[in-house]
């Protein structure tokens, strides 16, 4: 029963984060999905800084870890597994700090404080946690339970999140719409780690 709950909650974190924050947007009078970013609920002064990582942060941090603890136990895979669960813990731990430390009111200061910076460096660390894991996967040589199907899903998942990455910092220069790519980029990953629990299941 317990690794049964572990094997899913890859599916219910994207499936929380999707509900949590448009919950919380709902919250924030004014909110752009499409120009804000999902961190904004969560800023120092935002009328959701307090309810933001409540519902999401630290809810999610526990099933990404949870889900990574999964992974790193298998026996008798590819190490490589084994290290995408850890990649997977270190995933959830990021979440924690982000929501911890809260971002600036401003995205696009120039002078980040002390929060902001713990915050931007656990979203690196999340960013690459979640790039680097499928690539593993895909190079995994424990067939028996990673399909051919699901190696090339994996790649193209991270060559989806990496061209949404870009184009983000692209709108973030341009200081458009970054929201919406932020979105679109960190959803792909989602949807691998989502599908990564369904072919474990």
């Amino acid at each position: 029963m317990f690794e049964s709950i572990a094997i899913y909650s890859g599916l219910i974190a994207t499936i929380w984060i999707f509900i949590g924050v448009y919950v919380a947007s709902r919250f924030y009078y004014g909110y752009s999905h499409s120009k804000q970013f999902c961190s904004e609920l969560g800023a120092t002064g935002s009328p959701t800084e307090k309810l933001s990582p409540l519902i999401n942060n630290y809810p999610l941090g526990f099933l990404f870890c949870f889900f990574g603890w999964y992974l790193a136990q298998l026996s008798s895979v590819s190490i490589l597994v084994n290290i995408t669960g850890w990649l997977v813990i270190a995933h959830g731990i990021g979440t924690w700090v982000a929501g911890y430390f809260p971002m600036d009111a401003d995205p696009f200061t120039k002078n980040p404080t002390f929060n902001c910076k713990v915050h931007s460096w656990a979203g690196f660390i999340m960013l690459l946690s979640l790039v680097v894991a499928p690539i593993l996967v895909a190079i995994s040589p424990t067939t028996e339970i990673i399909p051919l199907y699901f190696r090339i899903f994996s790649v193209v998942s991270v060559l989806a999140a990496v061209y949404y990455l870009l184009a983000m910092a692209k709108a973030v220069k341009s200081q458009s719409n970054p929201g919406i790519h932020q979105r679109i980029s960190y959803g792909c990953q989602l949807i691998w780690l989502s599908a990564f629990s369904l072919v474990l299941a």
